[in-house]
């Protein structure tokens, strides 16, 4: 359990997250472009693209003093990434920012978690419309807040069980301390239901909460609140990916950390992420920062990191420290569908299960980050349309991070920064621009290269 002197802090209203992938937004210039297309712009640079348009925002970043340091890894198929990074892992420091710095990777944690449970229903152990109360009980006859922001005894009963489909795609009628108001999130901050991690040092308008409890009282506490929906009907986000961290814990007998280790980790070398920061490596974690009038205040220096603290347990939504080479071999799997080289973590598939579109249908997404787009096991997913193309699959974290794959084109990016909140610049929810209209600027135009009649 987190000691609370370490203020395992709530990411409050003062952290909410805005769009991430949010309006890919390149238009019916990239619904045209077809992977042979692309091929053809990576072969006429000779090793790829150059990605002009990303280095200069990477680099103006850094110059401006508005991050500390910032890195874009880009990859496709199966080849090793491109690279662009600039800047140190703190300001005014002198290591540099690579492959094997350490970010907090915050909600890209939800993604990992997805695709996880996606293992035990490819396992026959779970199914995606499988109700939650037959793994626990304590979520049978839920009931539902008449008014999302009203009193907690005005409620109703919920007219559809939880399912595992609406934990994967935040449409179970959860709460989350970061979008919730009134009652409800006051509820979830006297309870502990507070999973994500910040600072050791109090911030300035953030209610930081009770301590985190162990992952099953979580569930219990958690179980006993009125859900802020009913099942199966909105899109909200939540705490939906830490329930199957206790769900995976349940079925699997293995905690998350330890199950990825052996399902995924360990097998696809991924040896540098991380729930609980190992004090020798304190010195690759980059600083966080909050953007406050026009300078960067340190709110959890990687020396002396909360991250270095044990949590409460595996955070299946905001829990992971990792490396962008190890973030990106979690990518270049999806982007196999499953398998790198010749290891092979899924069922293709599965793989696609995953990261197509899971949403319950007739789920409303109107009013929110993912409005015209799909959901998938954690993130994203494309619907095949200009605003968002088909084999698009990706989410990003708090801390203006952001990760996507494009299954149609063989691309994976992942771009890595440390400020907080996310909205602070435009670098997340913009990220997919860059890095399409860097591509988008290289690829043959119709009818070039073609000899007149």
């Amino acid at each position: 359990m987190t000691d609370p002197q370490s203020a395992n802090h709530s990411m409050g209203p003062a952290f909410s997250r805005r769009s991430v992938l949010g309006g890919i937004g390149v238009g019916a210039a990239l619904a045209g472009m077809p992977s042979t297309a692309l091929a053809q712009a990576l072969g006429a640079q000779g090793l790829g693209p150059n990605f002009p348009g990303l280095t200069k925002i990477i680099n103006d970043y850094v110059s401006e003093k508005k991050v500390a340091g910032m890195l874009a890894a880009i990859g496709f198929g199966q080849a090793d990434p491109q690279v662009i990074s600039a800047g140190t892992l703190k300001l005014g420091g002198e290591t540099p920012v690579g492959m094997n710095t350490l970010w907090r990777m915050y909600s890209q944690t939800k993604p990992v978690t997805g695709m996880a449970t996606m293992l035990l229903i490819e396992d026959g152990l779970l199914s995606l419309d499988q109700p939650v109360s037959d793994i626990f009980p304590e979520f049978k006859d839920m009931q539902v807040l008449v008014d999302p922001e009203g009193a907690l005894e005005d409620t109703v009963a919920a007219k559809q069980p939880i399912t595992i489909r609406q934990l994967q795609t935040h449409t179970a009628g959860l709460g989350y301390t970061i979008v919730s108001k009134g009652p409800i999130q006051k509820a979830y901050l006297e309870a502990g239901l507070t999973p994500g991690r910040v600072s050791r040092n109090p911030i300035p308008g953030v209610d930081a909460g009770a301590p985190t409890p162990d992952i099953m009282t979580f569930v219990k506490r958690l179980a006993e609140m009125p859900l802020v929906y009913q099942p199966g009907t909105q899109w909200s986000y939540s705490l939906s990916h830490d329930v199957l961290s206790a769900v995976i814990e349940k079925i699997s007998g293995k905690t998350l950390d330890a199950f990825l280790q052996e399902r995924m980790f360990g097998p696809l070398g991924m040896k540098d992420m991380f729930y609980h920061v190992p004090a020798e490596r304190a010195s690759d974690l980059a600083d966080n920062y909050a953007p406050f009038a026009g300078s960067l205040i340190p709110i959890d220096p990687g020396a002396t990191s909360i991250y270095l603290d044990k949590p409460a347990f595996a955070f299946g939504s905001t829990g992971l420290v990792g490396t962008a080479a190890d973030y990106d071999k979690f990518l270049k799997m999806l982007v196999g569908f499953g398998t790198v080289g010749d290891v092979q973590i899924m069922k293709p598939e599965t793989a696609k299960l995953g990261m197509s579109n899971l949403l319950p249908e007739g789920a409303s997404t109107k009013g929110t980050w993912v409005v015209n787009h799909g959901f998938g096991a954690g993130g994203r997913s494309g619907l095949g349309t200009a605003a968002s193309p088909k084999g698009t699959f990706g989410w990003g974290g708090a801390a203006g991070t952001s990760a996507f794959v494009d299954t149609e084109r063989g691309l994976r990016a992942g771009g890595y920064t440390q400020y907080i909140p996310s909205n602070s610049y435009p670098f997340q929810s913009e990220f997919p621009k860059y890095v399409y209209a860097d591509l988008l600027g290289m690829a043959p135009q119709a009818g070039e290269g073609k000899t007149s009649p």
